[in-house]
């Protein structure tokens, strides 16, 4: 018996111009323990055929058909009143971004004792207050007392979630809604939250709606999964049957663009084409992206056919579709270029030490400044792209802010063709803003809402270049171009565009400078896998075009793999492991490295995640106690030395070098890798 009944759901928009179809005719069931994935691309109707679950309907929006029943009960027909009985109490959401979600001026305590509050559970304020504390250790937050006196603020994003999930899980629901809850976790934490969910999961028997973009955290956590294109359920299966064998193009196409830190040997596949609601055919909606579409799916609807027991496809050619080892006609592989010049390095950094303010003591007494970068050493080359990996507060960031000018170091050396830049942006001359470009994360942050695309990529023309008029419009047409952007959208806002569109704008903009390296921070991480691997091709087509060297900042070591020539590894402010993506990827290890690598969700059903760590990864931010910054945490820790005595750079090769006290050879037989399947 099913809990959750999803049936010919249909949702309309308003957009100004008449009703817009966003949700079309989407069936499918969630039963009791259940972990259903629902996954597709940016737009897909996700979100609102979740929304739905919980009997929520945004402004200007309409049912125009089906149903949802949970428990026997068609929410979309219950009053505003019944509804709230239901939410949080027998559903719940944990929500993608907790620092939205949760209250800033209430303490966690307060929040989560609010849900039990609301559905007048819990007892008296006493037992309410114990329960309060159960929870919170349920979720594995330190310290539960300390924790419940804290506000947001105090907390990291990943500890942020976890109350989240404490809230969701106060009145003992019965399904858990979860809308993209790991978008912009890194790697150890990401995986602590799903081993966290599959915990809870076990224990208490909620069935969960897992949404999102993640595929390999989806192989990870979810029994079953629904893929949607455009609004419709075009693929549903057993997860590991459905990764195994994709039957729809499209989940297919997905798959591919999926990389991979076990098997890099399988190259990935571009998914073309960008999902345009206004150009739809009457007939399949992924026709126009399809290459086996014919006539046929220009014109008729495909409806879901069952293929094999459990399993559903909606494609009239999915007896053609070929298994994931082989290429489809027209799918383009992605592979990496080697475009690096070995003549000297662009830009040099040696011992670079940088902090955010000096601190006084008592009686004005000069602190020591607490580095949030410590000694940090590496170069790039011209054509060459070089990555930092390491999880949220390592120092990432902190680097590419102070190569930009952003930030003044404390101390070391920053040199970029030779010349010194150890200055603040303003101190900089034009010539040398110009050559030195950042790409931030977030697009919706970074670019002015107020201005339309053409003024926002033409305004670095402008300024250093003196270009107007033709010539400027010209030049904005190339730059829109060379980023797979149409001239139209010269006239276009920012919020006009999808979130892949907006981080090519940006890409644009930097571009637009001629810059001879970019400094590209975390530029993919909200982005899903399909537009993902369109900015990665995107990426190295430019640098073989023109020759830019990448400064390239990620917690996707998968995404890293794919793209990088050399690769850092930072925990804590400081260099652990540098070499090539070869080298860094193959035992030996540092202990943190091969922690970051198994901690990577993988699609592949031969690949094993290893289980997360038991301590806290916050300890990756602010300064260490111990001479090996890792030392607090490294599961094969020698003894008392890694606490007193720094480690020494061991050298494997001309190219990679390991920080760490155990001997290489040491390292080398501790190296679990590839993971083997249990």
């Amino acid at each position: 018996m099913s809990l959750v009944e999803v049936e010919d759901l249909t949702v309309d928009f308003w957009t100004g111009d008449g009703w817009a179809n966003v949700v079309n005719e989407v069936t499918f069931q969630v039963r009791p323990g259940e972990s259903y994935g629902l996954v597709g691309e940016s737009g897909s109707g996700k979100t609102t055929t979740a929304g739905a679950l919980l009997g929520f309907r945004r402004p200007g929006s309409r049912v125009r058909a089906g149903s949802v029943r949970f428990q026997g009960r068609d929410l979309l027909t219950l009053r505003p009143a019944e509804l709230r009985r239901v939410r949080g109490r027998e559903a719940a959401l944990v929500p993608q971004n907790p620092t939205t979600a949760l209250t800033p001026n209430m303490r966690i305590g307060d929040q989560v004792e609010e849900a039990l509050q609301v559905h007048g559970l819990g007892g008296s304020r006493s037992q309410r207050a114990r329960r309060v504390l159960e929870l919170i250790r349920q979720v594995r937050l330190p310290d539960a007392s300390a924790t419940a006196r804290k506000y947001p603020h105090q907390l990291s994003g990943g500890q942020q979630q976890r109350v989240t999930i404490a809230m969701a899980l106060a009145c003992e629901p019965k399904v858990l809604v979860l809308d993209e809850p790991t978008t912009g976790l890194d790697v150890t934490t990401q995986a602590q939250i799903i081993d966290l969910l599959a915990r809870l999961r076990a224990e208490t028997g909620v069935a969960i709606l897992y949404v999102t973009h993640n595929l390999g955290v989806v192989a990870e956590i979810c029994d079953r999964v629904g893929v949607m294109y455009a609004g419709e359920l075009v693929e549903e299966g057993p997860t590991e049957r459905l990764f195994e064998r994709p039957r729809h193009p499209y989940t297919r196409g997905l798959i591919a663009s999926v990389p991979s830190v076990v098997r890099p040997e399988r190259t990935r596949a571009v998914l073309h084409g960008l999902l345009e609601r206004g150009e739809l055919p009457p007939g399949c909606r992924f026709a126009p992206r399809c290459v086996f579409a014919d006539e046929q799916s220009f014109a008729e609807q495909p409806v879901l056919e069952e293929v094999e027991p459990g399993h559903r496809v909606a494609c009239w050619h999915w007896r053609e579709i070929p298994p994931l080892a082989e290429t489809a006609p027209g799918e383009e592989r992605i592979e990496p270029a080697d475009t690096r010049d070995g003549n000297g390095a662009l830009l040099g950094i040696r011992e670079l030490d940088v902090t955010y303010g000096r601190s006084r003591g008592l009686l004005l007494a000069r602190r020591e400044p607490e580095l949030v970068v410590r000694d940090v050493t590496f170069d790039i080359r011209p054509g060459e792209t070089f990555s930092l990996v390491g999880e949220s507060g390592s120092g990432k960031s902190t680097i590419a802010r102070t190569v930009g000018g952003l930030l003044r170091p404390l101390d070391g050396e920053i040199t970029f063709e030779g010349r010194n830049i150890a200055r603040t942006v303003e101190s900089r001359d034009r010539e040398l803003r110009r050559r030195i470009q950042l790409v931030f994360q977030n697009p919706d942050a970074s670019l002015n809402p107020r201005q339309r695309v053409g003024r926002i990529v033409g305004r670095p023309v402008e300024l250093f270049f003196g270009l107007g008029g033709k010539e400027l419009a010209a030049r904005i047409r190339r730059l829109l171009e060379d980023v797979r952007l149409d001239p139209s959208f010269m006239r276009r806002f920012p919020h006009e565009l999808s979130g892949g569109e907006r981080q090519r704008v940006a890409i644009a903009r930097a571009l637009a400078a001629e810059p001879r390296l970019m400094l590209c921070d975390e530029v993919l991480s909200a982005l899903d896998v399909s537009v993902q691997a369109t900015v990665l091709e995107l990426l190295r087509s430019l640098q073989e075009e023109h020759g830019i060297a990448y400064l390239f900042i990620s917690h996707d070591l998968a995404v890293v793999r794919s793209l990088s020539h050399r690769v850092g590894v930072l925990y804590r402010g400081e260099l652990c492991e540098v070499g090539t993506v070869d080298e860094v990827y193959a035992p030996p290890f540092h202990p943190y490295t091969q922690e970051l690598l198994l901690a990577v969700p993988e699609i592949d059903p031969a690949a094993r995640r290893a289980p997360t760590p038991k301590v806290d990864t916050e300890t990756a931010a602010g300064p260490a106690a111990t001479a090996c910054p890792f030392a607090d945490r490294c599961p094969v820790k020698v003894g008392p030395v890694c606490d007193v005595e720094p480690p020494p750079w061991r050298a494997t090769s001309a190219t990679h070098a390991i920080r760490c006290h155990i001997p290489l050879d040491e390292l080398r037989s501790k190296a679990v890798w590839p993971p083997a399947r249990e």
